[in-house]
């Protein structure tokens, strides 16, 4: 009896040791999960002060706090479950969806471009709630359009995991879904509060003080505007990404043997090799991304504008 407690109390600790050596790899692929997601964690962070603008400010954080709750079922009562289901039963899918949450990300990215350019734009930001029922509209609006980019998010990082584990896959996603939603709620809340921490700062008896919050409620529509740039541009190049890693997991090699050609090239060269075959890399996909999406909007496009010729052939 007290050998066959030795010996489970030995596999327990074998157990434990192999658990807490598994941290810092667990911890390291959800790390290395959330940074291929970046494309659309900064979009996201772009996106979501919209649905506040013109709100009581008194009511920002508990209706993002609502946004953040919203955000985290999504990722984890979802998203998570269909996920590690395709990823047991049908691993062959996630290259194929993928590929369409790229040229999602693309079509999005070329769309901003082109409602700035378009000689008449029609813009897609949230129209501002109103009545008794406005913070519920708003929440809701905020979800849906959370839910897109959530499932993103949790299917880029999870073909990042794809070989681990079951429960690593599952544990990986958790910590994803989790630091990732409060990293972007928790920046967005810091962005709708600040015009209102300049204006708390400019009423202050210092003068060097009241400069600086000044300077703060100024800032903000520029740094708003840099946010909302840097989304689209990392939205064409994880979007462009995307597309050529599931074409080379589909067979198609090309692309991806073209960037890794030209990469190699310039690793090559001293002392910056390793920057330059980054920087290689990343323009090159952002310029593949740009590409797909121009395609993509055009036909969109196209598509509206027969609908719509159609539309007014039959109402005439």
């Amino acid at each position: 009896m007290a050998g066959g407690l030795v010996a489970l109390l030995d596999d327990i600790a074998t157990l434990a040791r192999a658990a807490a050596a598994s941290v810092d790899d667990v911890a390291a692929a959800a790390g290395k999960a959330s940074a291929k997601a970046a494309g659309v964690v900064v979009d996201d962070t772009a996106v979501t002060p919209q649905y506040l603008d013109g709100l009581k400010p008194e009511r920002e954080l508990p209706i993002i706090k609502r946004i953040t709750l919203g955000s985290l079922r999504n990722k984890l009562i979802i998203i998570l479950p269909i996920a590690l289901l395709l990823s047991q039963f049908a691993p062959w899918l996630l290259p194929i969806i993928l590929m369409l949450g790229g040229s999602y990300l693309v079509f999005e990215g070329m769309e901003k471009v082109w409602e700035k350019f378009s000689p008449s734009p029609v813009s897609e930001e949230p129209k501002l709630a109103q009545g008794a029922n406005a913070e519920d509209q708003v929440v809701k609006s905020a979800v849906t359009t959370d839910l897109i980019l959530s499932a993103e998010i949790m299917v880029i990082a999870l073909n990042e995991v794809a070989q681990e584990g079951i429960w690593a896959r599952t544990i990986i996603l958790i910590i994803v879904g989790f630091g990732i939603t409060f990293l972007v709620y928790g920046v967005v809340a810091l962005l709708v509060k600040m015009d209102d921490i300049g204006l708390s700062l400019m009423k202050r008896d210092s003068e060097g003080v009241q400069k600086f919050g000044s300077a703060l409620v100024k800032a903000m529509p520029k740094v708003l505007t840099a946010i909302g740039v840097i989304g689209t541009l990392a939205m064409l190049w994880v979007g462009g990404h995307i597309i050529v890693t599931s074409l080379a997991e589909l067979g198609f090699t090309l692309p991806a043997d073209l960037i890794h050609l030209a990469e190699n090239f310039v690793s090559q060269i001293s002392l910056m090799g390793g920057f330059l075959a980054w920087t290689v890399n990343t323009t090159l996909s952002l310029m593949l991304g740009i590409v797909i999406g121009f395609i993509l909007v055009g036909i969109v496009h196209l598509v509206r504008y027969l609908r719509g010729s159609k539309s007014e052939a039959d109402a005439a």
